[in-house]
């Protein structure tokens, strides 16, 4: 299981460490190391929200996510990003930005960490509101009960994850934004129109996944009542056939969540990248590294059923996605360690997968009937 699940990862990351000896000596393999290390440290937290969508997605759009995702995520996301970011920012084109990454290295990451604002801006809305609007939900299991219990009671109020979202954005363009870091000066409408259009994206994609999985349920309920009242088994002709087309629209918007919820995780990753080497090409090799084992992660916990087993290490995933997009967003003005980030993140997850061990402990085996209608509360 886990060679099946992490093999290609370990053959990717045995040809990319020999790549990088082979192109830059024992220099560029360090570094290409150290920046895949760099990218599953902040991105563990990202696998564990893909667990909780792909999950329910079928075997072939998890191989999409597996082939095309992954390609998008290396070559898109580490590589082409980066240059078209230079390109609009510096109104460069497009062949203009890629001599410029290749040959100007230094104006190439001057380029780059100033248009971190409008980055940070758009990533942090995302991010937030993907942590709203799981604080706010109603849940059978809780795990800081303290908090989650009074936030689902105001989650009843329509809207109110947007309206927070805004007030946030509103109140960092007016604050953090207005003295940007590296001497960018006022950032402050940048941040506000950035912020706008990740919040804008949220709504867009996640509405439209949310709208054709609610309607695929719907149409499996219908036939599931329909073969309840007649006693006959479910059909799987037309109807079936329906259900299979709305699966397909489903989890094609599903994927495109995916990618976009792994595009505003790795916008920290490529910034913080430059602080080990301005080299394109090092950092698309050794952060797509690091995308690979956070890909076959994302497989191993819903093949394992690892969600279903540990039913806190969901809560702990957005938590710190919640911390992930606060921070995004300061560091519009302050500088912030990836390492923090970092550490944020694994020891939130380190804490809801204790918390889930004693819950399975106290409950039974992982699983158990009884324990899954019970609304529980680690006590963290």
């Amino acid at each position: 299981m886990l060679l099946k699940t992490f093999g290609w990862s370990f053959a990717i990351t045995v040809l990319g460490l020999a790549l990088a000896g082979v192109l830059w000596g024992w220099q560029g393999l360090a570094i290409v190391g150290i920046l895949s290390i760099l990218e599953i440290s902040l991105s563990f937290d990202n696998a564990v929200i893909n667990a909780g969508i792909l999950r329910k997605m079928n075997a072939f759009w998890q191989k999409i996510f597996l082939t095309v995702g992954i390609l998008v995520a290396v070559f898109g996301m580490r590589l082409v990003f980066p240059v078209v970011i230079v390109a609009i920012t510096a109104k460069l084109g497009p062949i203009e930005a890629v001599n410029l990454a290749i040959n100007d290295k230094a104006h190439y990451q001057e380029l780059v960490t100033s248009a971190h604002p409008a980055i940070a801006a758009f990533g942090g809305m995302f991010l937030l509101m993907i942590f709203l609007d799981f604080i706010f939900e109603e849940r059978d299991y809780k795990w800081l009960s303290w908090i989650e219990k009074p936030m689902a009671r105001m989650g009843k109020l329509d809207m109110l994850s947007v309206i927070i979202a805004l007030v946030v954005l509103l109140v960092t363009s007016m604050t953090v934004a207005t003295a940007a870091a590296h001497g960018a000066g006022d950032k402050s409408a940048t941040v506000l129109l950035s912020g706008v259009a990740g919040l804008i994206t949220y709504l867009v994609v996640g509405g439209i996944s949310g709208y054709f999985e609610d309607k695929l349920e719907d149409e499996e309920d219908e036939d599931g009542d329909d073969a309840a009242e007649t006693g006959q088994p479910e059909k799987k002709g037309a109807s079936a056939g329906s259900a299979v087309g709305l699966a397909g629209k489903a989890a094609f918007f599903m994927f495109l969540y995916l990618e976009v919820i792994d595009a505003s995780f790795s916008f920290d990753g490529v910034i913080g990248a430059f602080a080990i080497t301005n080299d394109i090409f090092m950092m698309a090799l050794g952060l797509g590294i690091g995308a690979m084992y956070i890909r076959s992660l994302t497989v191993f916990l819903v093949r394992k059923g690892t969600l279903d087993d540990y039913v806190y290490l969901e809560h702990g995933a957005h938590y710190a996605i919640g911390a992930l997009a606060v921070i995004l967003l300061l560091t519009i003005k302050y500088e912030i360690p990836e390492v923090v980030t970092g550490l944020i993140g694994i020891a939130l997850i380190g804490l809801s997968f204790a918390s889930s061990v004693v819950r399975n402990r106290r409950e039974g085996k992982p699983g158990d009937e009884e324990g899954a209608r019970s609304e529980v509360a680690s006590g963290v």
